[in-house]
């Protein structure tokens, strides 16, 4: 059975890319756009890695991620352009697998959701 990744990113560009890097990498891939969305589909679904990133419209991601925790233990790798100390420090206290700074290379992303699958 393929992994699953969601993609939590706003920013289409970015999102587009990361789904490709990851669909040849034969994981399936499922794309939200705010972080509403994100929420409702990492709650109703199984995935096997999240990629969050903080700001988003509709519900930051640290909101999001804080939702996800209540009930489910799905790695999850936040993305920023942010890379304060305080954003590190609360992105691991509500539970956050990974932090990946803007910009990035996809390769890099990729290696780190397989060492999390």
């Amino acid at each position: 059975m393929r992994k699953r990744v969601l993609v939590a990113e706003d920013e289409k560009r970015i999102s587009h890319l990361l789904k490709m890097y990851l669909e040849r990498e034969a994981l399936d891939v499922e794309v939200a756009d705010n972080g509403e969305e994100a929420l409702e589909k990492a709650l109703q679904d199984s995935f096997d890695v999240i990629i969050l990133d903080i700001l988003m419209p509709e519900r930051d991601g640290f909101s999001v991620l804080e939702e996800i925790r209540k009930t489910k233990a799905t790695p999850v790798i936040m993305l920023s352009a942010k890379g304060e100390a305080h954003d590190l420090k609360r992105g691991e206290e509500l539970g956050a697998s990974d932090y990946i700074l803007k910009p990035f290379s996809p390769k890099d992303v990729v290696s780190k959701i397989k060492r999390l699958i």
